[in-house]
């Protein structure tokens, strides 16, 4: 009998890659969220490099680290996930500040409230993946944000011009760990109930 826990189980191997779910913003929200980490690099004097354009991101749910790719947990987080049939979500992001954190740096966050379409995909997300499972790093609310930089510059709370955009497809993500590369491994359509599939 073999009883070696699963590959996602072995904590002495040296961990290489994240996975989580995300929403990532369309072209023109994007640009916009670019535009403004720079504007802050400057206004605020950060040394930090920006977080590339195709990495920002909002998470919905978080898979934890490994040493590779777990095949088993891919599997049951791509099946939980075909089970989500949701509209298309809104988001509105209106702030930015410094998260606290056990690192030096801190994310500098573009954050917002849930809308309710954003807040019903991720409370039913998760409870695809409690069902199918997989133990998630949930807080206690959800916060939806998009992580502009991490920097020891602490910025607080304060409003912003919104930027918005309307999310049509989320998608798992693979985090490949110090290389600032993600690789999208799946992506699932949000949409009205009357549209063809």
């Amino acid at each position: 009998m073999n009883d070696a826990p699963p590959d996602h189980e072995r904590k002495s191997e040296r961990v290489t890659d994240s996975l989580f779910f995300a929403l990532y913003p369309d072209e023109a929200a994007a640009a916009l969220i670019d535009e403004l980490a720079a504007r802050l690099r400057v206004g605020h004097r950060l040394k930090a490099r920006a977080i590339s354009a195709d990495r920002l991101h909002v998470t919905l749910h978080y898979l934890g680290a490994f040493a590779g790719l777990p095949a088993d947990l891919l599997a049951q987080a791509r099946a939980a996930a075909s089970q989500v049939r949701l509209p298309p979500v809104d988001i509105t992001l209106d702030r930015i500040e410094s998260f606290s954190g056990r690192r030096a740096k801190r994310p500098l966050v573009l954050s917002g409230d849930a809308t309710d379409s954003l807040d019903a995909l991720e409370q039913s997300l998760g409870a695809a993946l409690d069902t199918a499972g997989i133990p998630l790093k949930r807080h206690p609310r959800f916060t939806p944000h998009v992580t502009l930089l991490y920097d020891e510059h602490r910025i607080a709370r304060q409003a912003i011009t919104p930027i918005a955009w309307t999310a049509r497809e989320f998608a798992l993500v693979r985090s490949f760990l110090g290389q600032s590369r993600h690789e999208v491994l799946a992506r699932w359509p949000l949409r009205h109930a009357s549209n063809p599939i």
